[in-house]
């Protein structure tokens, strides 16, 4: 995947199922209308085969969704995704001496 794709909706068949949380998209169905949403590969207990799980899903009642239900995918994006790194600041102000040793919490 080259560094311009990253952010474009992929075919799932090219997903990655390492276990990584990805963003989906759900096809619209009886069940509601599309959405988004975030998912990773897994084999939940007792399951014979591994399969999308949506990451919100509570661990008694988990959402799983069948491979015609999604139809595309992208990385998570990150806190700079799509900005240029910028430089640390280190030049901070001193810390306030009225406040040492933790008395400011």
């Amino acid at each position: 995947m080259s560094p311009s794709d990253i952010f474009e909706w992929q075919p799932m068949k090219t997903a990655p199922r390492d276990g990584s949380r990805i963003l989906v998209t759900v096809r619209a169905s009886e069940q509601g209308p599309a959405e988004v949403d975030v998912v990773k590969w897994t084999r939940l207990h007792g399951a014979v085969e591994p399969g999308w799980t949506a990451t919100d899903s509570d661990a008694e009642a988990p959402v799983m969704y069948g491979q015609g239900e999604l139809a595309s995918w992208m990385p998570l994006p990150t806190a700079l995704a799509g900005r240029a790194a910028r430089p640390v600041r280190t030049d901070l102000p001193p810390p306030d001496p009225g406040e040492v040793d933790g008395s400011a919490i």
